[in-house]
């Protein structure tokens, strides 16, 4: 029973990991939202690339946890941040700007669970 009871906790473990990690996502996509450039890098700039720099290490460390947990649960790896990864970087000149896309993810996320607005 110990072992069932080590990998219950382990698992509700990374829920509250995940769902931390999904608080901070949101808090970020509506600050970009609203017009605060970086979180996607589509620029590519130095400087906002630095102030945006915390926000999406505290993201990668947060996910690097909880793939760590999934690994030892026998799980896939976190998908939502393998996607947050390649929404950023360079885009094309007929992208939609940073404030859009940031608005296309927290909708997305609305609609999977209801409460990212």
């Amino acid at each position: 029973m110990a072992k069932a009871d080590r990998l219950e906790q382990l698992d509700s473990r990374r829920l509250d990991l995940e769902a931390e990690y999904r608080e901070q996502l949101v808090t970020a996509l509506r600050a970009t939202a609203a017009g605060k450039w970086g979180l996607f890098d589509h620029h590519g700039d130095r400087r906002t690339r630095a102030v945006i720099a915390p926000v999406v290490d505290s993201l990668t460390e947060m996910a690097g946890a909880i793939d760590k947990i999934r690994g030892q649960l026998a799980l896939p790896a976190f998908e939502l941040h393998r996607q947050f990864l390649q929404s950023r970087g360079s885009v094309t000149s007929h992208a939609v700007g940073e404030p859009k896309q940031a608005q296309a993810w927290l909708d997305r996320l609305s609609s999977e669970t209801g409460d990212a607005h």
